[in-house]
């Protein structure tokens, strides 16, 4: 996929919905399906746009636009996060809501995706504002949202304060207890023990099970980290603890690199709630110059095309292991392969939080809550054998990692359509 400019140089079409819908297409291709499957998973069954009427705290009112995209329910209720961010977008929010459904195909679970996200910049707003934002956007969406319609989760710059406030509205408009509505909640209102951390956990089974596959020790393995916020700083934290050498880490702001390892216990001290710490150091290097460092295993965990065509020769880790959303574009996903490099999808790597998603509706359904060893337990089989059934089916299959994952995840919604009738 790509595009010429007048010096014949080809450039990539960095549009998620778009590489995506791509992806998608080849795998059901490759399973055997028609183009009339095709064409129901090319977009969600639906999405909604909500403007959000906020009383800020100057007086003024503000009016937000807010999304919400459900990919398809054939398995069961869609299931996705909600993001606040000032680049959120509608075709965003449905190529997200479609790597949900991927995702949950991926760890077999029963449900299809779902994504939502406001157009907001939550840095320059008061506490009051956000809670005033969220409860606003809960009473927009209340209609097609539900434990067993589509349930919201934590997503980029939302946390369990959101969902706690999220869930109170809801309870509200329903006139009752509907702990199983959202996940992500705190602890005390129905939360599942280890949430916060299950992205995070996720990614490093997944890095771990990586470095079986190439023959290397995680315990001084050097690892660079792409973007210190939840999920990169939990990973900083579990890989330090296991013996990796964290050589690099960065923020929105530059990024550290030390070949002999930073000092991660003091970094993740000073970071501040969004994930800032460069701001405290004089000389860091870009986001960009990290990237290409020397390393063994190298860990997207910021944001969306990073590895790029104009990069990819250049990476020098053994092993990429996506934590962000979309960080590696397709022809930068066959560069990466064609050099030997392992490279571990974000459907695949990223499955960590949604099944902890699951576990939490599971416990809210049943009234019965496990401990974090139990769900610690259960995610590492879930996400372990999902690790290694698409490793096995993309060396058999002759393809990239990325492609057998959504053959993988992409096979189950197809299945369920079928016995439906839909197509």
């Amino acid at each position: 996929m790509g595009t010429t400019d007048g010096d014949g140089k080809e450039k990539e079409i960095l549009n998620l919905l778009t590489s995506t819908q791509i992806v998608i297409h080849d795998a059901l291709k490759k399973l055997g399906y028609n183009q009339d499957m095709y064409h129901l998973l090319e977009e969600p069954l639906k999405t909604v746009s909500v403007r959000i009427p906020v009383r800020m705290d100057d007086r003024s009112t503000k009016i937000f636009t807010g999304f919400r995209a459900q990919h398809n329910d054939a398995i069961g209720p869609t299931m996705g996060g909600v993001r606040f961010h000032p680049r959120v977008s509608e075709e965003e929010v449905k190529a997200f809501s479609m790597w949900m459904s991927m995702k949950c195909g991926i760890a077999d679970l029963p449900f299809g995706g779902g994504e939502g996200g406001i157009i907001c910049n939550p840095r320059a707003m008061s506490f009051g504002e956000l809670e005033r934002l969220s409860r606003g956007y809960v009473r927009a969406i209340s209609q097609i949202v539900g434990p067993t319609k589509d349930i919201p989760a934590p997503d980029m710059y939302t946390n369990s304060q959101i969902m706690a406030w999220m869930l109170d509205e809801y309870s509200r408009l329903r006139q009752n207890d509907s702990p199983g509505f959202i996940t992500g909640k705190p602890l005390v209102l129905g939360g599942s023990e280890g949430r916060e951390k299950a992205g995070a956990k996720g990614v490093t089974i997944c890095i771990e099970e990586a470095a079986k596959k190439r023959g290397i020790s995680i315990k001084g393995a050097r690892v660079i980290i792409q973007g210190f916020g939840n999920a990169g700083s939990y990973i900083a934290k579990f890989l330090h603890d296991a013996g990796a050498i964290i050589v690099g880490i960065s923020d929105v702001y530059g990024a550290l690199y030390d070949p002999d390892g930073l000092n991660i216990n003091y970094l993740l001290d000073r970071r501040d709630s969004f994930g800032t710490v460069t701001t405290l150091f004089e000389g860091v290097f870009t986001n960009q110059e990290l990237l290409e460092f020397d390393c063994d295993i190298l860990v997207p965990a910021a944001i969306s095309n990073q590895i790029t065509v104009e990069n990819a020769h250049s990476i020098k880790a053994s092993i990429v292991v996506e934590a962000a959303n979309g960080p590696t574009t397709l022809e930068a996903t066959n560069i990466l392969t064609e050099r030997g490099i392992l490279l571990v999808p974000d459907v695949l790597a990223g499955a960590g939080d949604v099944t902890a998603s699951y576990f939490e509706w599971v416990q809210n359904n049943q009234g019965y809550y496990w401990t974090e060893e139990e769900i610690g337990g259960k995610l590492r089989e879930k996400l372990v054998k999902s690790f290694n059934d698409i490793y096995e089916l993309a060396q058999t299959s002759k393809v990239n990692m990325r492609m057998a994952a959504y053959m993988v995840g992409v096979r189950k919604i197809a299945e369920a359509v079928l016995f439906r009738g839909w197509v």
